[in-house]
């Protein structure tokens, strides 16, 4: 574990996230967050985009994918209604000899290192905990440490986001931090083609038909104002050829249409709801 010591305190500092996200369409949405981190003069300062949308639409892909893009490592820190100001700055821990060994969270590595920091699902924390968080998403680009005592500036090439879901927050955030929390970024359901990319980058090992029925369910839910997500499709499919691989039931051919049928509602149903089952029959794919 790297270590960096700081007004005579040693930090251990965390490891970034290595995860197989991978952003597929909507190019659009990758340059905007780019842009947000841009910095074009020596007073100027990169944004702190916040990426809205309703659960499931890939906030957390689209960040992880941008600063991955942007040639830095990503710090994924997921916010609850519990995180303490100490949990997204520095922890203290016991240490094997008994001595208190400060460990920095994914934000401080970041922030040390120079790479990106995500917090996903910001709305879920508190206003005590964005609070801890102001210095560093304006031109200070600084936090203190109360329990190490110490103040921790960011390096120049840090970058921060934070991604909503669009839904009733646990927590409303005030004026000053939504302020920080700038641009906006909203992320929508795809088309039918993206979706099916990622439906497919997501299942190389699904028969295309399933994806094909997946993603017609997914479009007709979008238009009918639904909340089904791309991630909702993904667990259908994906259930749907863990049942037929149980059943050791071959999936192609004409022999197998009914049996496939059957395994989308059943999957549509368990995963989502009996409406989410009902949009299969709606299409044709009843049993």
């Amino acid at each position: 574990m790297k270590t960096t010591t700081i007004d005579g305190v040693e930090l251990h500092l965390s490891e970034p996230d290595r995860v197989p996200m991978n952003w597929v369409g909507q190019e659009e949405l990758i340059t905007q967050v780019l842009a947000a981190w841009l910095v074009i003069d020596p007073e100027d300062i990169p944004l702190c985009p916040r990426l809205m949308g309703r659960p499931g639409v890939g906030k957390t892909t689209l960040a992880y994918h941008a600063g991955r893009a942007s040639g830095r490592s990503v710090y994924l820190f997921q916010a609850t209604m519990d995180t303490r100001p100490e949990d997204l700055i520095v922890t203290p821990v016991i240490s094997e000899n008994g001595k208190i060994k400060y460990m920095a969270s994914g934000v401080v590595s970041a922030m040390i290192t120079g790479n990106v920091a995500v917090i996903d699902e910001g709305n879920r924390m508190s206003e005590k905990s964005w609070a801890s968080l102001a210095p560093l998403m304006d031109n200070r680009r600084y936090v203190e440490s109360v329990v190490a005592g110490i103040k921790i500036k960011a390096d120049p090439g840090f970058r921060l986001c934070t991604t909503m879901n669009d839904d009733a927050s646990t927590f409303e955030l005030p004026e000053y931090i939504h302020s920080r929390l700038q641009p906006q970024i909203y992320i929508d359901f795809p088309e039918k083609e993206e979706e099916l990319q990622i439906l497919k980058r997501n299942l190389p090992f699904a028969d295309q038909e399933i994806l094909d029925y997946v993603a017609t369910f997914l479009q007709a839910a979008h238009e009918a104002n639904e909340r089904y997500s791309v991630r909702d499709g993904i667990n259908i499919a994906r259930y749907a050829v863990k049942r037929a691989a149980a059943e050791e039931v071959e999936l192609s051919g004409d022999a197998s249409q009914n049996r496939l049928r059957h395994y989308l509602l059943e999957a549509a149903a368990m995963i989502l709801d009996k409406r989410a089952s009902d949009y299969f029959a709606a299409m044709g794919h009843g049993t």
